[in-house]
């Protein structure tokens, strides 16, 4: 059955599309117009915009587009849904907005105790796998999906947790502490761990888990989330069925397989690249201290024949 009968508002998500180009204008206007308003301010780099840019179209293609609709039908659109909202997203925004934009936010009376708490590498870590295993909880997943309310409050916890958790590794705001490179490869790693166990249940589970993927009138009732009830009540469906050739199980078992290789690709490149830098400052350092050392010879040798 085509998707289109859900019609366009559930597809292309108009009102996320307004939201996106409104962040978009502010955020060009607070980096580039209003930036004379900061106490310490840098002109927006190239790089800068291309991150938030990135970040705003893989935020609607995640949430706007029609893979939002299917990660309603289908549990493993969920969970690529999942993988890059929570994993890939804040790490982008991070790396978008200039350090100069965040200093102002992170010490802001109110969010400076936040950040403190939850940006510390422990917390942060097991904050964001209670978090993740909470909201893939069989009884907590179908209870948040049935309401619109909660299933907001929940996800944006949840996302904000991934930011936080993303925060040690990406955060370059100056006077916070940062981790050694070694220290951020072992968060990384420690992170791909802890979030395995909710992974591991969902794969190997022998029955399918969700009643919003499996029972007919529970899953009319959760696609309330993306497509409006007048929609749904003119149509007559039965089930996630109609548009999956995959039994619920199989579907469940392929979504907790994808956000696994998803994860361990995008945690991959994360080492690769903090590696790298930690390799080339290595490098850098031990030139400057040959360098230094044969000044110093030659300056000795120098004195030593006068």
């Amino acid at each position: 059955m085509p998707l289109n009968i859900f019609g366009f508002q559930a597809l292309w998500s108009p009102y996320l599309i307004g939201i996106i180009l409104f962040l978009t204008v502010v955020y060009f206007l607070v980096t580039t117009v209003w930036r004379k308003d900061f106490k310490v301010s840098e002109p927006l780099k190239k790089s800068e915009a291309t991150y938030f840019i990135l970040a705003m179209i893989l935020l609607y293609i995640i949430k706007g587009s029609p893979i939002d609709l299917m990660s309603h039908i289908m549990f493993t659109y969920h969970m690529v849904q999942m993988a890059f909202l929570l994993l890939l997203v804040p790490m982008l925004l991070i790396k978008g907005i200039p350090w100069w934009v965040w200093k102002v936010v992170v010490e802001a009376p109110v969010v400076r105790s936040i950040f403190k708490i939850f940006t510390q590498p422990v917390v942060s870590a097991f904050v964001f796998a209670i978090m993740f295993s909470l909201y893939h909880m069989p009884g907590v997943f179908d209870v948040i999906k049935l309401d619109e309310t909660l299933h907001g409050i929940f996800a944006f916890v949840l996302f904000l947790s991934a930011f936080f958790m993303n925060w040690p590794l990406i955060g370059n705001v100056p006077g916070q502490k940062q981790m050694k490179p070694l220290y951020k490869i072992a968060y990384v790693i420690a992170n791909a761990v802890l979030i395995t166990p909710a992974c591991a249940l969902i794969i190997f589970n022998p029955n399918p888990m969700y009643s919003t993927y499996t029972d007919g009138e529970t899953w009319l009732k959760a696609m309330e989330l993306c497509v409006p009830s007048s929609t749904l009540s003119g149509l007559s469906l039965s089930g996630p069925e109609l548009f999956n050739n995959m039994n619920p199980l199989e579907d469940q078992q392929l979504g907790g397989v994808l956000m696994k290789i998803i994860q361990e690709i995008i945690f991959g490149i994360v080492i690769a690249t903090i590696f790298r830098k930690w390799w080339i400052q290595e490098k850098r350092d031990d030139k400057a201290i040959t360098e230094n050392a044969l000044r110093e010879f030659q300056a000795k040798k120098q004195s030593q024949q006068f």
